[in-house]
């Protein structure tokens, strides 16, 4: 298990730029990958023993977490 946040630059380090500019351009894209950032800091916070959470909770926000990544990829993926 990793204990390294999941961001999403760092997810996709060649998208930087795309990323960026959805989160300004798209307010659907900028609520996704705000609800993702959330996620992935509670789940950082849970793997890092800040914050106590039970083994089938922290699933469940890593099965968010991955669906979420999926539909941002998706819509990074879309032409210009």
């Amino acid at each position: 298990m990793s204990h390294t946040p999941h961001d999403l630059v760092e997810e996709f380090p060649e998208m930087a730029d795309r990323i960026h500019e959805l989160k300004e351009a798209d307010a659907h894209f900028a609520r996704l990958a705000q609800e993702y950032y959330d996620i992935n800091r509670k789940i950082h916070r849970i793997e890092t023993d800040v914050e106590p959470a039970s083994d089938a909770f922290q699933n469940q926000l890593r099965r968010q977490r991955i669906s979420l990544k999926d539909e941002l990829y998706a819509m990074l993926k879309q032409p210009v």
